[in-house]
C-alpha cells in the first residue's frame, strides 16, 4: 500500500468518524428535547400533586377539629 491509498483510507476514515459525530449531535439535541419537554411535564405533574396534597391535609385537618368538636 503506497503512500496515495493510505491517504486515501485515512480520508475515509475522518469522512465516516465525521457523519458519525454529525449523527451523534443530532441525536443528542433530540434527546435534549425530548428530556427538556419531559421535565417540564414533571414538573406541572409535582405542582398539581403538591396542590391535592395540600388539599386533602386541609380537609384532613377540619375533620380532625370537627371530630375534637365532637370529643370535646
Amino acid at each position: 500500500m503506497n503512500i496515495d491509498e493510505r491517504i486515501e483510507r485515512l480520508t475515509e476514515r475522518h469522512e465516516a468518524l465525521a457523519q458519525s459525530m454529525e449523527l451523534l449531535v443530532a441525536l443528542h439535541r433530540e434527546n435534549e428535547i425530548r428530556f427538556d419537554k419531559r421535565f417540564a411535564q414533571n414538573e406541572d405533574r409535582m405542582a398539581q400533586m403538591m396542590d391535592a396534597i395540600n388539599r386533602l391535609a386541609h380537609v384532613a385537618e377540619i375533620h380532625e377539629r370537627r371530630i375534637e368538636d365532637l370529643e370535646g
